[in-house]
């Protein structure tokens, strides 16, 4: 089966706060098509993100996909509030790189 890495077929991958609690991931497209095609593969869902990230999918808040704009997000809660003692990303903006190699059936 061929696959193209996620960061080849999205326009925007990226993270930030979403509060001080949580951290959002927004992955967007420019085209329909690349976007229909991640989004019927259902390479971006719960169980994946939570595998991706080494975390609980318990901590997966939300995940939607947002046709208007060919786009999902997710979000995940922070296991301490942003800017806490020990905190490695106060704004959340270094998260995402682990969604760039997703490999997506084409």
């Amino acid at each position: 089966m061929n696959t193209k890495p996620l960061a080849e077929l999205a326009k925007t991958i990226r993270s930030k706060n979403a509060g001080t609690d949580r951290i959002t991931f927004d992955i967007i497209f420019r085209e329909q098509e690349n976007y229909d095609l991640v989004k019927k593969s259902g390479v971006i869902n719960k169980e994946s993100i939570a595998a991706l990230f080494h975390i609980n999918k318990d901590r997966i808040t939300d995940l939607v996909e947002f046709d208007p704009a060919y786009a999902i997000k997710f979000t995940i809660s922070r296991t301490a509030p942003s800017g806490s003692p020990g905190e490695g990303d106060i704004f959340g903006c270094q998260q995402y790189p682990p969604l760039l190699g997703v490999e997506v059936p084409v």
